[in-house]
């Protein structure tokens, strides 16, 4: 439907333009080489004509600034398509491409693919030919495209007519929904399953202790399914910004509470987290789901250090540009740049068997990217396999963010902040 209304709009745009071109001709002729058109075969009894196709009325093609200006119109209204349109006449020859389109022909990159299907694509229309193709970029990051060319005419002009959409996002969307529902039925059908399993042998064994070690096993099993549950419910309620009461909090206290909550994991491993925020720094948010965000991000950082390392926590505020920066820096494994595009995703793993040993839901980054959201910020990864990772929270100090915002690095001049991106979920 999408790309039949810019088809539409397109077809509209060329023929007003050629109905205006040949009015202004004419009128240039003079009236001695204007000649009484034929009746239309679609006339009425009372004169009338009953439009075929895209048509174009009297008061808009005559010349003058009505039908420039309706041009004119329509030609930044299909310029301001996120869709490509290129439009060519039977001939070949370009008549008209609009942003998108150009932005795709004057690409360096995978793009260029996309230009090049256009272009033959449009060679199949103006031979009277149909055709779609979709153009698959593996990026990083994955894109997909799809393109369709038409023949058209109406009576005005002939041609071909090309479109092209970015299905990237709708192809990445699938993917993640698909990968959920996969990943949600491994979470919770494998502990279930022990479960059940376990219950079985545990009816039939005499030995007492024996008993003791399964139940522990199943304790430990029905610990992990509610703690699947529990993320699940905490990831859904942030996600929809449920009960959320906006304050002035300090930064440093919700650190401060996120470290409460993560010191006995980081003690077991000899870990340490160490902050530096400026006792005065404040930002307007939910408590509850800043605290959420910061103690996923040190927990995080807390399965995927070596013992015996130093958890850094810092904040930088940014009067430039509005907003808070909190880094959380590790010297842990990082990832390979393959990965990259998905760590925030739920339930996505780097390294399952890894996973496995570390525990943990899948869910903690989702979780911290839509509390980011939430607050009208957002969540960035640095990292390097084998050397650790920085994670960045953005978070505006009045709760929104007017205006793009800087990359971190751009407030301080720290080791951490120049990796490539990454880090395990």
């Amino acid at each position: 439907m999408t790309i039949l209304v810019v088809a539409l709009a397109a077809v509209s745009l060329v023929a007003i333009g050629v109905a205006v071109h040949f009015a202004g001709a004419a009128r240039r002729q003079g009236p001695a080489d204007v000649s009484v058109p034929p009746t239309p075969a679609n006339a009425q009894e009372d004169g009338s004509v009953v439009a075929a196709g895209p048509t174009v009325d009297d008061d808009v093609v005559a010349p003058g600034a009505g039908g420039a200006e309706l041009l004119g119109r329509l030609t930044h209204a299909v310029d301001q398509l996120e869709h490509g349109v290129v439009v060519w006449d039977a001939r070949g020859d370009e008549l008209f491409r609009n942003r998108a389109a150009r932005s795709l022909a004057e690409a360096r990159d995978g793009h260029v693919l996309v230009a090049a299907a256009t272009e033959e694509l449009l060679g199949e229309a103006v031979a009277g030919r149909s055709v779609r193709r979709v153009v698959e970029l593996f990026g990083p990051p994955a894109e997909s495209f799809v393109v369709s060319a038409y023949p058209f005419s109406d009576g005005v002009a002939e041609g071909a007519l090309a479109v092209v959409e970015d299905r990237s996002l709708q192809r990445r969307t699938e993917t993640v929904r698909r990968d959920f529902v996969a990943n949600i039925s491994h979470e919770l059908k494998t502990p279930i399953g022990a479960l059940g399993l376990l219950a079985e042998t545990l009816r039939d064994e005499p030995d007492p202790a024996v008993v003791e070690r399964l139940a522990e096993r199943m304790i430990v099993e029905a610990d992990r399914v509610s703690n699947t549950v529990d993320d699940l419910l905490e990831l859904s309620r942030i996600e929809f910004g449920d009960d959320a009461e906006f304050e002035q909090v300090a930064v440093g206290s919700i650190v401060g509470e996120a470290e409460g909550r993560i010191a006995s994991a980081a003690e077991h491993r000899g870990i340490k987290v160490r902050s530096d925020i400026p006792p005065s720094l404040e930002i307007q948010g939910d408590r509850r789901q800043l605290v959420s965000a910061l103690f996923n991000l040190l927990d995080n950082a807390v399965k995927y250090s070596p013992e015996d390392s130093e958890i850094l926590v810092e904040a930088v505020d940014g009067p430039a540009d509005g907003v808070v920066r909190v880094y959380v820096n590790d010297s842990g494994v990082g990832v390979p740049r393959r990965d990259l595009d998905r760590i925030f995703e739920r339930f996505y793993r780097v390294d399952r068997a890894r996973s496995r040993v570390t525990g943990g839901t899948g869910l903690g980054l989702a979780i911290v990217r839509h509390v980011a959201s939430n607050h009208g910020g957002e969540v960035l990864v640095e990292s390097t396999e084998g050397v650790g990772s920085t994670f960045t929270l953005i978070l505006p100090r009045s709760g929104g963010i007017e205006g793009p915002v800087d990359r971190p690095g751009d407030d301080r001049t720290t080791p951490h902040t120049k990796r490539s991106e990454g880090h395990p979920s």
